[in-house]
């Protein structure tokens, strides 16, 4: 829950900043001018106290997790032969449809479990996009990535594994997608922005990397200036 939360926040702060990241893009509409759009963007979320890679960082410390549950599952003796609903063994594939043909890297067969892990995990992206609005205007590319590919990877990835897999991370989404909707009705976005803009009129304290690549960017502009006169 506390990941789901963090992550949750994080995106409602980058919805809610989104209009003045319009205004940033709007002043620096040039590709010429990509670079003090970027710096600017950036200064904005370290003024208001805002991490942009702050929604991908529970999903990074579930990673290794995935990878664990991936080995274990296939490899554990305690699920051989042991069923469940429909699912007859939960440490093999438990097929529905037996498929007259073969799909390359699918196999030739439907697993259920895996069907459903791949459709709340839809639903769950489906409703994160959602969650942040226009805030993926700019970001197609990943939006068609997180919310259709990824899905449809895992479908044909895990169609050939455990039951028990499949099953696991179902329920995983499930879960998710219940908390989502549970903090959605706690989350106001009005009081998260209020906190924002008064964390923007903080001090802003410049660590001694700050400062050295800031010094480092204003020589780049300088030794660019003249190449822009000729």
């Amino acid at each position: 829950f506390p990941l789901t939360y963090k992550s949750y926040l994080s995106q409602a702060k980058m919805r809610v900043l989104k209009p003045q990241i319009d205004e940033i893009n709007k002043k620096y509409p040039k590709k010429e001018d990509a670079m003090k759009k970027q710096q600017t963007t950036m200064a904005l979320y370290k003024k208001v106290g805002v991490s942009p890679m702050g929604g991908c960082l529970p999903m990074l410390i579930q990673f290794p997790f995935l990878i664990a549950m991936f080995r274990f599952f296939p490899a554990s003796f305690e699920l051989r032969q042991k069923s469940f609903l429909w699912a007859e063994d939960l440490s093999t594939y438990d097929s529905i449809i037996d498929l007259p043909f073969s799909i390359p890297m699918y196999g030739d067969h439907i697993s259920l479990f895996t069907l459903l892990m791949a459709a709340s995990l839809f639903l769950t992206s489906k409703m994160n996009s959602a969650q942040m609005g226009d805030a993926n205007a700019s970001m197609p590319g990943m939006k068609f990535m997180t919310l259709y590919m990824m899905p449809v990877m895992l479908l044909v990835i895990f169609n050939n594994h455990s039951a028990g897999l499949s099953y696991y991370y179902l329920l995983s989404n499930v879960i998710t997608l219940g908390q989502t909707l549970i903090i959605r009705r706690t989350v106001d976005d009005e009081a998260i922005l209020k906190k924002l803009n008064e964390h923007a009129k903080k001090p802003v304290k410049k660590s001694k990397f700050q400062a050295k690549l800031d010094a480092m960017t204003k020589q780049q502009q300088q030794l660019q200036k003249p190449k822009g006169k000729k």
